[in-house]
């Protein structure tokens, strides 16, 4: 991929990671559903986390008037994974599910798809070894966003189904 369109692209990520940043407050702030508010508010601070990554690469891009020779490599790992049990433990009432709140997280599943689409684009694209390393870890933890967005989404539309399977997991059937 030319300069030019590595650049783009990046300024694309940019726009997007504060786009969804700003969605996923919005909808923490409206729910009344502590597990999604714990979900969007985790995100959202991953999310601040890649825009500040992309941005110092952007910002070290520019300067140079090229891909930096040096790429920050250091992302926070996202802390998703657990949130959805973490919260559940803690709650005693969960309220009603809203409409709204389902809409909301299927709008994330799809914001969280395309940035793994792009970043896995971006990693695979690039012959730099660090330049695909770092795509590659976005888009890992934007997976890892995409696989808990799904798992609340099935809580939120089917919490029975949800608790049996998620109460079965690593059983084997014997």
């Amino acid at each position: 991929m030319e300069d030019k369109q590595r650049l783009n692209s990046l300024e694309v990520a940019l726009h997007n990671e504060v786009a969804e940043r700003d969605y996923y407050l919005k909808h923490a702030s409206k729910t009344t559903n502590p597990v999604g508010k714990a979900m969007f508010e985790e995100i959202a601070a991953d999310e601040l986390e890649h825009y500040n990554r992309l941005k110092e690469l952007h910002e070290k891009w520019i300067k140079a008037e090229k891909w930096p020779e040096t790429v920050p490599m250091e992302v926070k790992k996202t802390k998703i994974a657990g949130i959805l049990k973490q919260t559940l433990k803690q709650v005693d009432d969960m309220p009603d599910v809203h409409d709204d709140d389902i809409k909301a997280i299927e709008t994330a599943i799809a914001f969280e798809e395309k940035g793994v689409d792009l970043y896995s684009r971006l990693s695979n694209e690039s012959n730099d070894p660090k330049e695909k390393a770092f795509f590659k870890l976005l888009s890992d933890i934007e997976r890892e966003h995409f696989v808990s967005l799904r798992d609340m989404e099935e809580y939120l539309k089917d919490p029975q189904s949800w608790f049996v399977k998620s109460e079965h997991q690593g059983f084997d059937g014997a």
